[in-house]
């Protein structure tokens, strides 16, 4: 049972990561030779270089955490909980950014 759900995560973080490089690509060279209309398209592809990260961390995260035990599982998914939760607040966001 854990070799399937590492396998997923593990299929699931491959395509996640792929994609991320394509938006990643895409969104620099429209930085140097803008092709991409704003609109719909340029938001999808800002909201996945926003969020995309964080969600490959979690894929990942969750295909390690796959293979050890109960505490260490519950353990990942509370602090991943605690960012999603902290997302909500902007301020918090905006100050976490303003760091770096």
């Amino acid at each position: 049972m854990k070799q399937t759900i590492s396998a997923i995560f593990d299929i699931i973080g491959e395509i996640l990561a792929v994609l991320l490089v394509v938006v990643y690509a895409l969104l620099i060279i429209n930085a140097k030779y803008p092709f991409i209309p704003e609109g719909v398209v340029m938001n999808i592809f800002l909201v996945l270089k926003t969020y995309g990260s964080l969600a490959l961390v979690g894929i990942v995260g969750m295909e390690a955490m796959s293979k050890r035990n109960i505490i260490f599982q519950i353990i990942f998914l509370a602090m991943i909980a605690l960012i999603v939760v902290f997302l909500f607040f902007p301020e918090t966001y905006t100050n976490f950014m303003g760091l770096f």
